[in-house]
């Protein structure tokens, strides 16, 4: 680290006397307030597409002698692309993947634009450097995943494993946590087997990070014997248990691990009371979510954080206690930020209270697509059609569309996605005729859609039609087509499951006596025998 650390601060100097030289341009003495000042404009500019100013940055940058320091650069290139001045991005890359920077100076441009966001000049980047060394690997994979795109991270993954670059700790710990995210389980446990097989040391982070992808890829009890396994020195180790308990909703389990660390003098820091809030808050447990929070302060001195707040505002509205909820915000030492408002936003929809919603909303500077969505149907719960309908035209007139459901199910290796109403994937046709299949099964069985929070514009036939192409609906529709009667089910959402998709994944596990496994934005949901894992509280 330190070796890196001296790299990145002899580059700068290098890379400016290569491109001034390559300009004919002279050699200017570095002031640091100056370099930060051209680096906030640029900032500015980057935002707001400003390519007068940045033009004007630009020569100031060239005269003070910075030349095209990776800081500074990132963030012009960025600005000109955002611009759409096209030609000074396609020049400053040219300088920058010239001969004349070296191996260094290449990966700390990928790390900036992987930082900034800007994925694709990145990539351009790492396939215009003649060679590559591990640091450039692990610079574009942890990139890809810092930036979601867990499946890129993987195919340059598989790039990797065919050089002669062997991967190191850094590697793994990105890959799982781009496993994780994707929720595949068989790529996790390939990415386990290759660390096994070239008997990569595993430290606190690697243990933690299995320990977390396995319970991210639904599969608790591999997580509990790896946690069962490692040493539990480091409180990582311990965070990741407890976390992964919580999001199955595994909520005593939990606590039992809370319980062994106080035990084995571990003592528990903010990370740890987050993921035992957010198990309390999964199981439903309000007094004990009550004792947890009062302890980080009366018994370990750790001040409650604004996640910690959220947490207890979201069991709160969760349970029915919406005053109280309300109360802890109002009694918050810092300002609560709009997530925390739109979780009583939540709240307020489960419980119809239409009073405490206006005041969420009324905090809330600037609406998204769900906060509309959540005042809607609030609306509707009361028969408001009037103000809902004000709702929705608000929404049109501000371009506001909802948030599309996604879905995604890995079979074979291989990922297949699902969007609400898709019909982009190649053997859909069969999709549909196995769903329409299921949905008539399961009205046999007393199943009727939950019609009253799609929105009020269209009849009752197109609602239930709207419900029945939900993604999970459709992932779910290809899994029973795909595999064995009676083998699991496993299906990642990006949002939170709706009621209407929960009562009928119930039915549908009873109906053909499987177990099916959603993990939603929010928890785990493992459906059998017509119940969830959940207990209806999600």
């Amino acid at each position: 680290m330190k070796m890196l650390l001296k790299q990145r601060y002899l580059v700068g100097k290098r890379i400016t006397s290569t491109l001034t030289a390559s300009c004919g341009l002279p050699s200017f003495s570095s002031n640091s307030k100056d370099y930060q000042t051209l680096y906030l404009v640029l900032e500015a500019c980057r935002h707001s597409s400003n390519s007068k100013t940045a033009i004007e940055t630009h020569a100031r940058i060239i005269k003070f002698g910075y030349g095209d320091y990776p800081t500074l650069i990132t963030s012009l290139v960025s600005t000109y692309q955002r611009a759409g001045c096209l030609n000074h991005v396609n020049r400053l890359l040219g300088l920058l993947c010239s001969k004349h920077l070296d191996l260094v100076a290449m990966n700390i441009f990928i790390e900036n634009f992987m930082k900034i966001g800007e994925y694709k000049f990145a990539k351009k980047v790492f396939y215009k450097m003649p060679y590559r060394d591990v640091i450039t690997w692990n610079s574009i994979i942890g990139g890809c995943v810092k930036n979601a795109c867990y499946e890129e991270a993987f195919r340059f993954f598989s790039e990797m494993l065919i050089s002669n670059i062997q991967p190191d700790g850094f590697t793994f710990a990105s890959i799982l946590k781009a496993s994780a995210q994707l929720g595949a389980l068989s790529n996790a446990q390939s990415v386990h087997a290759i660390m096994t097989e070239k008997k990569v040391e595993l430290n606190s982070i690697l243990n933690s990070a299995l320990i977390y992808t396995y319970s991210k890829c639904g599969s608790i009890q591999i997580a509990k014997e790896i946690f069962s396994s490692v040493p539990h020195s480091d409180i990582s180790v311990w965070n990741a248990m407890i976390k992964g308990l919580a999001i199955h909703g595994l909520a005593m389990d939990a606590l039992l691990v809370f319980s062994m660390m106080e035990r084995d003098s571990v003592r528990p820091d903010a990370v740890t009371f987050l993921g035992t809030l957010t198990a309390c808050n999964h199981g439903g447990l309000v007094e004990q979510g009550r004792k947890y929070f009062d302890w980080m302060r009366s018994r370990y001195s750790i001040e409650p954080q604004l996640e910690h707040y959220g947490v207890m505002v979201d069991l709160y509205s969760r349970a029915g206690f919406l005053e109280e909820a309300y109360s802890t915000i109002k009694a918050m030492p810092i300002e609560p930020d709009v997530v925390t408002w739109r979780t009583l936003l939540s709240g307020c929809k489960i419980y119809r209270n239409q009073e405490l919603a206006e005041v969420a909303i009324a905090n809330i500077s600037d609406l998204k697509s769900g906060d509309y969505v959540l005042l809607s149907n609030i609306y509707c719960s009361f028969h408001r059609w009037e103000y809902a309908e004000t709702v929705r035209e608000m929404m049109k007139h501000k371009g506001v569309r909802k948030n599309c459901g996604k879905s995604w199910i890995e079979l074979a290796g291989s990922i297949h996605k699902f969007k609400s109403g898709d019909r982009s994937h190649p053997e859909i046709n069969a999709v549909y005729e196995v769903l329409g299949s299921l949905i008539k099964r399961t009205r046999s069985e007393g199943y009727m859609p939950v019609t009253e929070f799609v929105f009020m514009d269209i009849s009752e036939e197109e609602k239930e039609e709207n419900l029945s192409f939900h993604s999970e609906k459709l992932a779910l529709a290809y899994a029973i087509l795909k595999t064995s009667p009676g083998e699991k089910i496993s299906i990642s959402k990006n949002l939170r499951i709706c009621d209407d998709c929960h009562r009928w994944i119930k039915l549908v596990s009873r109906v053909l006596c499987r177990v099916i496994v959603v993990r939603d934005r929010i928890r785990f949901h493992q459906f059998e025998g017509g119940m969830c894992s959940c207990g209806d509280c999600w």
